[in-house]
């Protein structure tokens, strides 16, 4: 059983906390707070020790790991500090705000010879799985082009002070919260982005970095990808793949952070459409028990560190192509 801390008890710090308190691989044993007053109540059933600051939680020598939900620019100083430590880090979506960031963060981890984990749950979705396998085995003929969209409404009432809505901390409105996990599993499934063109909108919200984000994106094996996150609207998940055989859609009725069903549909060319219905799993709880067996040596971690430096290459054109209306180039990742 590894011992975890985890620095950031937000809504999905304590959703992590949740999700962990039954796992037989991993148990968080120890957090960090800025506001340590506001947690102690909710900790103290699950016997989690508290501290307050970060630097005093990767100094316990309890702990083998540590889990990262803090405000997205801080996240590269800190896996460098945990990884010095030999601390193996799962680092919260966005790994990084730029590709040079999150480069430094996996050449520390790999220096240190330590895990980095990254909190992309949907590649752990049964219907996503699946989606995945029939891509790999050519089943749905050449991928021609993919489009998804994951918006909400779960964040419209955050306040304007929080870093959420900066456009310093979580630039091209919901890219940062939801359109990064549509970004990863581009890359995963139809490799390294070559070029992306994005646009944000500013509808309702009013925050500085809007609140609609879409991006076009050419891959460099030569499919291309689009995708759209609205914080604003109420919850909408759709990703579908376009292939010269057949066309597959899955479809999420909840949030990856509430039980409920995903239909995968199937379009082949003459063909009625096969719709296949998957069972919610705790994807939060798969991704770190991966995590977790990664570091003790029982199955690589599902992730590459070129994916990992790659959806932040994504991340950064998109940013900078919303900014100035232009075309971006993204530069191979050599890895």
């Amino acid at each position: 059983m590894l011992k975890a801390g985890i620095a950031g008890l937000g809504w999905w710090g304590r959703t992590m906390v949740g999700r962990m308190k039954d796992s037989e691989k991993l148990r968080i044993v120890a957090a960090a707070d800025v506001a340590p007053e506001r947690h102690a109540e909710f900790l103290a059933p699950h016997g989690i020790d508290l501290y307050g600051d970060f630097d005093r939680l990767i100094a316990d020598d309890r702990l083998d790991c540590v889990i990262l939900c803090t405000p997205n620019s801080l996240h590269t100083a800190q896996v460098a500090a945990a990884a010095a430590r030999g601390l193996h880090v799962f680092c919260e979506k966005p790994l990084a705000l730029t590709r040079a960031e999150a480069e430094r963060s996996v050449e520390a981890c790999a220096k240190a010879g330590v895990v980095l984990g990254i909190g992309h749950e949907r590649r752990f979705e049964n219907a996503m799985e699946e989606l995945r396998r029939m891509v790999r085995a050519g089943e749905l003929g050449t991928v021609m082009h993919a489009e998804a969209n994951f918006s909400h409404d779960k964040l419209v009432n955050v306040a304007q002070t929080d870093w959420r809505r900066s456009s310093a901390e979580s630039p091209a409105a919901g890219m940062t919260a939801m359109g990064i996990h549509l970004s990863d599993a581009f890359v995963n499934l139809f490799g390294p982005a070559s070029e992306v063109f994005a646009a944000t909108a500013n509808r309702v919200l009013q925050s500085e970095n809007g609140d609609v984000v879409s991006a076009l994106i050419r891959h460099e094996g030569g499919a291309t990808s689009y995708l759209n996150a609205v914080l604003a609207t109420p919850l909408y998940l759709r990703f579908t793949v376009f292939g010269s055989k057949a066309w597959a859609e899955i479809r999420n009725d909840t949030h990856p952070d509430t039980p409920g069903p995903a239909t995968l549909t199937v379009q082949v060319t003459g063909e009625e459409p096969r719709v296949t219905r998957f069972d919610w799993n705790d994807t939060v709880k798969a991704n770190l028990e991966a995590f977790a067996e990664a570091i003790e040596g029982g199955a690589d971690y599902p992730f590459t560190e070129a994916e990992k430096i790659g959806n932040i290459a994504v991340l950064e054109a998109i940013a900078r192509s919303a900014a100035t209306g232009e075309l971006v180039q993204v530069a191979s990742i050599d890895r």
